[in-house]
This record gives structure tokens, sequence and C-alpha cells, in this order.
């Protein structure tokens, strides 16, 4: 297998080591510690579970010695692809305790997807539930195993069929292995996307430990904390900012919901006593609209953080009024830097700005187009570096020579400008990605899936600002032949093992395409050019 590693110069572990960044943790250790200090804590509820810190860490046990006696062998890759369920937890915790290396997948993926993180990441294993919204993933893990036969493990929660059950994990036991170097990659994480399927992103123990540490911090968390997870817990937001892990390394307790509705969210948080969850901008919107009706006690909540995508000013001063608790945006990247505005701060900053970076180490510089600093206060391409902030991409040299410069800051593909009190506040993106209520979706991705259409000569894939969602996708097609239906060409991309964000929520079809006097245009401009028109002929019609 090719190695997992995520390296920083030796002068920046140093100082980051020196500062009390790295701590040397890691997340086996942390539980078990948390375990120790207090182990009939309730640290996880999840459908009929009520798991407390002791039952966590022995459950992880197990499920480790389950896993080293499927003959996966320290180091080897699984692909976790599990709901909000209880078992995300002894599954992640178990496969760090027997040292291999969990792959996030979300609900939502489907062949296509979990197939190329499975390639990427040599993975040997895939841990599912039966079923889940509907949908039976044992079909998937089916293809899988015909697609990359290297996944030769599928280990299901629930009705297992031919595959291993995960109880027989869960009964496990054996001697475990010494705890891996804080250092190592712990984890990988999936990218936005922007130029076709996710990237793979190694976390080390070091790093992510002390994004979600500090952002506890920052959060106010403590051992009475009670985190809703709202969104897949395998997103970056619920994981670390500070989301679950923060949680629990501050010793409070984890709040599972099925779904971020608000008839499934606000009972849990009136029967759990909640203080604080994370939501992106179109469910935050949703939450506002079922307060006027709600009949739920939300009085425990004392947070609701917003993040994935831009809320915008107007929802932002609704949110105290009507939910009764303090907004906390939050802007940041599974590749690393992440910010917040405080819980202090002055109105203004809370509703008009994403926030300011979790340390002083966190290297933030604005350049324009040809890479200078612009002049504060003004708007350009967000790079920055940090403790946190990863220096490469798994095996990606062609991601990792557009992404990071020569010096190691990573180009977030985010633009901004910045406050003169350090405050960020998001412009835009630079890259070709569509925020559909907080899914990153490649346009290009979208794109080469249409043109594998036979009625499709060219196709181009745009957002178009939504007051719900942030933005929607809207394709552009030039028919081949006789012009096919929209809903044929969403169809088509179902069938083809997409996520259902990924879907075109509006298919529109033109002549021709825009050119150029040479007579070629790029596509990020032909993009724009697209969308203009499109919201220009809106306005006039």
């Amino acid at each position: 297998m090719i190695p997992l590693q995520q390296t920083w110069p030796p002068e920046f572990a140093a100082r980051y080591r020196a500062a009390g960044y790295w701590r040397g943790e890691t997340f086996g250790g942390f539980l078990r510690q948390r375990a120790a200090e207090a182990p009939d804590r309730l640290a996880v509820v999840g459908g009929e579970h009520r798991w407390t810190y002791a039952e966590l860490d022995r459950r992880a046990d197990a499920v480790a010695a389950g896993f080293l006696e499927l003959g996966l062998v320290p180091g080897e890759r699984v692909v976790v692809h599990l709901s909000n369920i209880a078992e995300f937890f002894s599954t992640v915790f178990g496969l760090f305790r027997a040292g291999l290396v969990p792959v996030y997948a979300l609900p939502a993926h489907r062949i296509t997807e979990i197939a190329h993180f499975a390639r990427g990441a040599e993975a040997s294993a895939y841990v599912i539930a039966d079923r889940h919204d509907g949908f039976d993933y044992r079909a998937l893990a089916r293809q899988l195993q015909t697609d990359v036969p290297a996944v030769r493990e599928v280990v299901v929660v629930g009705d297992a069929g031919e595959f291993t059950p995960f109880a027989q994990l869960e009964g496990a036991s054996g001697s475990l292995l010494p705890e891996p170097s804080p250092s190592e990659v712990a984890f990988l994480q999936i990218s936005g996307g922007s130029t076709g399927l996710s990237k793979l992103i190694p976390r080390t123990h070091d790093d992510y430990i002390f994004s979600f540490r500090a952002s506890a911090e920052i959060c106010g968390q403590d051992a009475s904390s009670v985190y809703l997870t709202a969104l897949p817990v395998a997103h970056n937001f619920p994981m670390s900012s500070p989301g679950v892990f923060g949680t629990l390394y501050t010793g409070g307790c984890v709040v599972l919901s099925p779904s971020p509705a608000p008839d499934v969210a606000f009972p849990l948080i009136a029967r759990e006593r909640v203080t604080i969850t994370g939501l992106v901008p179109p469910l935050a919107l949703l939450w506002l609209q079922a307060s006027a009706a709600n009949t739920h006690d939300l009085s425990s909540l004392q947070v609701l953080q917003v993040g994935g995508a831009k809320l915008t000013p107007e929802v932002a001063k609704r949110v105290g009024p009507a939910l009764g608790c303090t907004l906390q945006q939050v802007f940041g990247m599974a590749e690393g830097l992440v910010n917040y505005t405080r819980l202090d701060d002055p109105e203004d900053v809370i509703v008009n700005t994403q926030g300011r970076p979790i340390s002083v180490d966190d290297e933030v510089i604005i350049v324009d187009d040809a890479g200078q600093p612009v002049p504060e206060g003004e708007a350009g391409y967000l790079l920055t570096r940090g403790p946190y902030t990863i220096r490469a991409y798994h095996n990606d040299p062609a991601a990792n020579a557009r992404a990071f410069t020569e010096d190691g800051f990573y180009r977030t593909g985010d633009v901004v400008k910045r406050t003169p009190e350090g405050n960020l506040v998001v412009q835009g993106r630079a890259t070709d990605h569509i925020n559909r209520a907080g899914e990153k979706i490649s346009a290009e991705e979208i794109e080469d899936h249409l043109l594998a259409h036979p009625a499709v000569f060219d196709a181009a894939v745009v957002s178009i600002p939504d007051a719900v969602m942030g933005e929607r996708s809207c394709a552009f097609i030039i028919p081949q032949g006789e012009k096919p239906k929209g809903a044929v060409l969403k169809a088509w991309i179902r069938e083809r093992g997409l996520a259902e964000f990924k879907v075109p929520d509006q298919v529109v079809f033109v002549d021709g395409f825009m050119e150029t006097a040479v007579g070629k245009i790029s596509r990020k401009e032909l993009r724009a050019a697209l969308r203009a028109r499109h919201l220009a002929a809106k306005e006039t019609a």
C-alpha cells in the first residue's frame, strides 16, 4: 500500500509542539482517559442506545479486537459508511485502537463515490448499516466488492445477510496494540471535490485533536455540554467544530439525531437538554420557520452554530429572537483552517462576518490574481497554513501542485475580505464548486456524467443563487439530435450511482455556448457567462 503521511517541515512541527498545540495525544488515548475519569457519565445517546464513557471504551476495545480477528492488519484502511447511529463511535474508536485507518463517507454517497474512495485509499474493508432512509447498503457493498475486489471484508450493523455481522465484532476480545504515534495519520477525510471526485485528506492525531480541543474551548464546552449531531456525523463540521469529538474530549454528551428536521430534532433538544448544535444555512432557515409553531422546550439550547456555507445577515439576525440562543458562525474546510465568531462578539460581528481563526499560528493571507497580497479590507483569494491545515492530499501530485504553494500555503479557493478586527467575510469561491445546502458539488464531475448520455452534445453545470439552499445547480444542455426531457437526464445521473444531492436541480436546453474570437472559452468563463445570462433573463422576464 502507498504509505499514509502528513508531514510539516521540522521547524513548524517544533513550533507547534512548543506552543502546546500538539500535545502527543491520540484518539484512543483520550477516550481511555475520559472513561477512567468519569466512567458512569453519559457519552453517547443514539436511538435506543445510551452509552456511558466506560461502555463506549469497552465497546471500542471489543470492536478493535473483532476487526483484527477478521484478519485486518494495522495500517489497513476501512471505509466507514454509517449514518447517525451510536455504532459510528464504537466503529471509529475501535479502528483507532486496532491501528486501522477509517475513511469517512457520507450516507448520501453511492457506488461511484464509494468505489473511488476505496480505490484511492486502497481499502480492505467496508462498514455499513443494512439500510438507511430507504436505501439498502448491502446491495451497494456487493457492487463494491465486484468493482474493487481488494475490499475483502464487509461488516454490517443490522441484518448482515452474507456479510459479517457487526455484533460479531462487539463480542470479540483479545490483546490490543500499543497506541500509535500522535504524528501518524489517524484517518482519511474527503475533500469537497472541486475538480471531479473528492480527494483524500490525511489527518494526524496531533493536528486534528488540537483543532477540536481548541474549538471546544472557543465554544465554551465542558463536561456539562450536550451536543446534538443534526448533520451527518462524518462531515468535518459536526465531527470537529467542536462537534462530536470536541464534546467527547471535554467529557460532554453526544446526542445523535436521525434527521435534522425540526419535528425530529426539537423533541431531542427538549428531552436530552441539548446545549449546542450545528446546521447548514438552509436547515437553520427551516428551524427558524418551524420555531413559530414549536411546542417543545428549547430553553437548554445555548448556541446554534451555522456553517458549511455563508449565512445571509438577514437570516442571521433572526436566530437569537426565534430560538433564544446565541448564533455562532463557522467557516472552515476539511483541509484545516476553521474560523469562528466568538460567543461574546458584538452582534454586528456575529451577524455580518464568518469569524476569525482558531489560533494565532493560523497564517492567513489574501492575494490577488498575481499572488500578491491585496490592501487590507479588499477582497482576494484566501491562502492559509497552520498547525491543523494539511500540507498535502494523499497520493495526488497534480492536486497538490494546484492546491499548495511552494512555501506550504493551502489555496482554499475562497474569495474573502478581512475586517480591521481580523474577522473574515466570505465573498464567494474562485473554484467551480456548487455549494448546495452545505454539500459541495463539482460542476466538472456532473458535466462528465451528462456528456456520457447519447442525447447530450455538450453540458455546463453552474450554480444559481437560491434563497433556501444558498445555491442550486443548473445544467445547461446542448442536445445531440432529438432533445431529451430534463427528467430523463436527472434519472440518468441517479442511475450512474451518484449521490442524490448531485442531481441537477434544473435543466435548461440551449442551442449553443458562446465562444471567444479565437473560437474557445475556458469552462470557468463559460459557466460564469451562462450564469449571468440566465439570471439576467429571469430579471427581464
